[in-house]
């Protein structure tokens, strides 16, 4: 699909000296809900943007997969077909291995130490690389700590995680980490989890707090349990072509926006995720905080499963950020 161009009226595109010589619509796709910080987030992004530009740059926004699926969403950004996308760093380690490393199972204490990692040495390392594969990464967003829900009983311990089957996407990091604690796992396309979960095909399955908020799984599920084992967030991209067809001015409005859009998005998750689980629990779920020192100890074959993915000397590299 190729980009639309306004001009003045006028449809084409006009290029003086590789830039937009008049009015661009960028299209930007992600897989968060309406509802969700992230596109909140986007709308920002995509406001000020315009605003800034006098409206020459103008973004439309399609949340929750409206334009297929996170791992075709991408493709479609890599190719240029669309022209932004808010991938995580499961899917961008499809393109670059180094992107899997943020997803070291219990790699982060907290979400400032995730930033302070990503914003800094973990940018300028693959910022670079991911250019060759045809994205600019604009900046780092959110998503969050993850967390398990099931329906059969309340996790206090590993042990409890032990023969439940839950469901993941596709990412071998998570797989790993659930699969070191005992658990079973299966694929689901997300679309598709609510009537999985209705309908008993797995006991459950792990998200973030928000996603498990603001698409109501709660309804499907009893038990939620704060085991932040993954840590990953949202990455800002774009096509390297429609970036290179930007003015300098242009250039630095987006990226600007895309790190104050970053800002709003880590506040909003930070602050929205103790009323989140508040009103899960108000909601009927019962919610259980174990210590996850157990938990952490169990991942020695998970952190080899993904060093192995990842490549071993990128392993290092994220692990030298963390000292």
């Amino acid at each position: 699909m190729v980009m639309r161009i306004l001009l003045a009226g006028v449809a084409g595109l006009a290029i003086t000296g590789g830039a937009y010589a008049q009015e661009v619509t960028l299209r930007l796709a992600h897989f968060a809900a309406a509802t969700h910080p992230g596109h909140v987030a986007a709308e920002q992004f995509a406001a000020n943007v315009e605003k800034r530009t006098d409206g020459a740059v103008k973004v439309e926004i399609y949340p929750a997969n409206e334009l297929g699926s996170p791992p075709e969403q991408l493709e479609q950004t890599v190719l240029g077909a669309i022209d932004m996308n808010l991938p995580t760093q499961g899917g961008l380690d499809k393109y670059d291995k180094a992107f899997g490393t943020v997803m070291t199972p219990f790699a982060f204490a907290n979400y400032e130490e995730a930033w302070q990692v990503l914003d800094g040495p973990f940018q300028e390392w693959v910022a670079p690389r991911i250019e060759e594969k045809g994205l600019v990464l604009l900046s780092t967003w959110e998503y969050g700590f993850r967390n398990i829900t099931n329906s059969v009983h309340p996790i206090e311990k590993p042990e409890d995680v032990k023969g439940l089957t839950l469901r993941t996407p596709p990412e071998l990091q998570i797989v790993a980490a659930l699969e070191g604690l005992g658990a079973s796992t299966t694929q689901i396309a997300f679309p598709e989890l609510p009537n999985a979960l209705n309908q008993g095909v797995v006991d459950g399955q792990e998200n973030p707090i928000g996603v498990i908020y603001h698409y109501n799984l709660n309804e499907f599920q009893e038990h939620l349990a704060l085991t932040r084992h993954v840590y990953n967030s949202m990455t800002h991209v774009i096509n390297k072509s429609t970036w290179d067809k930007l003015t300098e001015d242009q250039q630095t409005i987006l990226r600007e926006e895309s790190q104050a859009a970053a800002k709003s998005m880590r506040e909003a998750v930070v602050a929205q995720e103790a009323e989140e689980i508040a009103a899960l629990k108000e909601r009927g779920m019962k919610i259980t905080e174990p210590d996850l020192k157990p938990f952490a100890a169990m991942m020695e074959s998970a952190r080899k499963r993904v060093a192995d993915y990842s490549g071993q000397e990128n392993m290092d590299k994220f692990l030298s950020f963390l000292d």
